[in-house]
């Protein structure tokens, strides 16, 4: 199963309508996915308490994350930076299996011209701490509100950009499979 991670809880946000159409390529090729949105985490998360023991109401966040083969996380430029929210779901997750030896890739999403490079890099980064494995092709969708149709619609060439991500993406997460589980002969 592909995860994918929705990188903001701002409401009516164009991430939650990008990661639609990155679930529909998944969809187009028959793989089985689930969207995390991170406008679904609980508010209790949220206390200082939680920093010792997470709310129960989070183990289905750190249960999707640990069964996913691969995760795929969507996320916008706030501030030439990623969501405080998603930083703070990461930072909550259980260390080190939530990500370790994890395929991942990333969707960015900007209304500016880099189309969220540099949250993408510093995800990157923070995913390669945490071990994961780091798939190098990434997606920018670049002057969001240009890209998005008033119908939730996408720009053709995004989404044949997502298809092919995510046609990359399936590979590389059964190649690890293939690894981490041999067949036997």
């Amino acid at each position: 199963m592909i995860i994918i991670i929705t990188g903001t809880n701002r409401p009516g946000s164009n991430t939650r309508k990008v990661t639609t159409h990155v679930e529909k390529a998944y969809q187009v090729l028959g793989v089985p996915t689930q969207v995390l949105d991170l406008a679904d985490l609980p508010p209790e998360l949220f206390l200082p308490s939680a920093y010792e023991k997470s709310p129960p109401t989070f183990k289905k966040f750190i249960d999707a994350i640990l069964a996913a083969d691969g995760l795929v996380v969507v996320t916008p430029e706030y501030n030439g930076s990623i969501p405080g929210v998603l930083k703070y779901f990461i930072d909550m997750l259980p260390f080190p299996e939530s990500f370790d030896q994890r395929p991942v890739c990333f969707v960015g999403l900007a209304a500016g011209l880099w189309g969220a490079m540099r949250p993408t890099e510093q995800l990157q980064q923070i995913f390669a701490y945490r071990n994961s494995l780091v798939f190098p092709e990434r997606v920018f969708v670049p002057g969001v509100n240009n890209q998005l149709g008033e119908n939730g619609t996408l720009n053709p060439v995004m989404e044949r950009n997502l298809l092919q991500q995510a046609t990359k993406f399936v590979s590389f997460v059964e190649k690890v499979r293939e690894k981490k589980f041999p067949r036997a002969n």
